[in-house]
This record gives C-alpha cells, sequence and structure tokens, in this order.
C-alpha cells in the first residue's frame, strides 16, 4: 500500500526515540557499558542531554530536573510490550553479549509469530527495548 501524499523524493533513513531519565549520569553509562552504545558528551547546564549511539541507532536521553517523570510504555498500559523496537543483523549474537554484560532480559529470545527473532531488555529507567531481525524469506 502507497501512500499518495509522500513525495517520492523525501526518504526517511533514521529514528532516535526520545526517552525521559531521572539520571543523565547513570542512563549514559548504563547505555554505554551494559548496552555498548557511546556518546561524545552530555549537554546542558545543569548536563541533562545525551544522544547515545551505536552502529545506525540513536537514542535520545533528557532528565528534566526531577525524579518520577519516567514513564515506560508497559507503566501506562500493560499491552504495550516495548519503548522502542530496534533492528539488528544478529538476534543470536547481540542477546548473548547484553546477557554477558548482564543486561536484565525481560523476554527470552525466541522466533516470534510475526515473523522476527527478538528479545528484550529492560534498561536502568525501566524502559523495555525489543532487539531484533526478521527471519521471513
Amino acid at each position: 500500500m502507497t501512500n499518495s501524499n509522500t513525495s517520492t523524493e523525501q526518504k526517511l533513513y533514521n529514528i532516535a526515540p526520545y526517552l525521559i531519565v531521572d539520571d543523565i549520569f547513570e542512563s549514559a553509562a548504563f547505555y554505554r557499558d551494559k548496552l555498548g552504545f557511546d556518546f561524545n558528551h552530555i549537554w546542558g547546564e545543569p548536563p541533562q542531554f545525551v544522544i547515545v549511539h551505536r552502529d545506525g541507532v540513536e537514542i535520545m536521553l533528557k532528565s528534566i530536573g526531577s525524579t518520577g517523570h519516567v514513564r515506560p510504555n508497559h507503566r501506562v498500559y500493560e499491552d504495550a510490550p516495548w519503548d522502542a523496537y530496534i533492528w539488528i543483523k544478529d538476534a543470536d549474537a547481540l542477546y548473548e553479549e547484553l546477557r554477558s554484560r548482564g543486561v536484565k532480559i525481560t523476554r527470552e529470545i525466541e522466533n516470534a509469530p510475526y515473523g522476527c527473532r527478538d528479545f528484550d531488555v529492560e534498561d536502568n529507567s525501566g524502559y523495555i527495548l525489543c532487539f531484533g531481525q526478521s527471519i521471513e524469506t
């Protein structure tokens, strides 16, 4: 199905989820040390914003000066499984990497009925990230 309201010249090429966190330093360190992301610096005075990146994926993290504003989707609606779905090349390899780093796996790796091999992890703020690869040919 095509959308007649889009320009054939414009191409979307990336997305960066924007997640509110309680502590920008703890979250940046978690994404670096546990999930294997990098970041260049934390912006703001006081420091409050960082973009973490790994390969072609970016996630924006923002603290807003007080705690209690983190709102993962599953806390708002229990049937909302993820805060971000990240497409990857090799789900089994990343699963083993993150497991070895002590990341909290909230759903074990599996072949899902929607044609992906994926698994869920929880970050230090309670956000659920799903990492998956397409297994449909």
